[in-house]
């Protein structure tokens, strides 16, 4: 089963993600990031790489992520890209990734793809505003990605908020669930970890 998880920058994707493989169990759930299949920008100056527009459909290698979501359907093993955001590039050590039940799937621009909306069975929309995704962006950027306070304004003014409009909320309407900022809470992570155990029954029943 394939969980996509969908929502603009900063409305709570990967923590929602992590909560559920936290109360599933690594061991039945992979969880893969959009963010590491951005297409690596080895070829150009660090110039030219910071101002790259990450937050467009074309940034992303989808044909490397169609490619390996459909391998670990298949029972296949993958090997995952590992970016590095300082230096916009991909590491030379990719991440070996065994198949598992269950595969979350979470970035801001998997249902902009219809090869990869036709690949998931759910799709989940997180709808945060647009005050409080600022925020978690700002902490996000200067805690991990080594950008100043200036940097990321710049780049959300440049591209984040126009990108968000164009391609990520109009997404909103392929999901099978959306929830709100205020839905955002322990019992509803609750519900989305009973529902893939009970995926995970269906599996180990089918097994036998």
């Amino acid at each position: 089963m394939i969980i996509g998880i969908c929502g603009g920058t900063g409305s709570g994707k990967t923590t929602m993600a992590r909560s559920i493989v936290e109360r599933v169990g690594s061991e039945n759930v992979n969880l893969i990031e959009q963010d590491s299949y951005y297409k690596n920008l080895v070829s150009l100056p660090l110039d030219a790489r910071r101002d790259a527009n990450f937050d467009h459909p074309d940034s992303l290698d989808i044909d490397n992520l169609t490619e390996d979501l459909n391998a670990l359907r298949a029972g296949r093993t993958i090997e995952i890209p590992v970016y590095d955001f300082t230096t916009h590039t991909r590491k030379d050590e990719p991440l070996r990734l065994e198949p598992r039940p269950i595969t979350l799937l979470e970035g801001i621009l998997i249902f902009t793809v219809p090869e990869l909306r036709e690949i998931m069975d759910l799709k989940i929309f997180l709808d945060a505003d647009s005050d409080t995704r600022l925020l978690r962006r700002i902490r996000r950027d200067i805690k991990e990605r080594g950008r100043t306070l200036e940097q990321t304004l710049l780049q959300y003014e440049k591209t984040i908020r126009p990108m968000h409009h164009e391609y990520v909320e109009p997404t909103k309407e392929f999901a099978d669930i959306v929830i709100p900022e205020e839905g955002h809470s322990e019992l509803l992570v609750d519900m989305l970890a009973l529902l893939v155990q009970a995926e995970l029954k269906k599996k180990s029943v089918t097994t036998i």
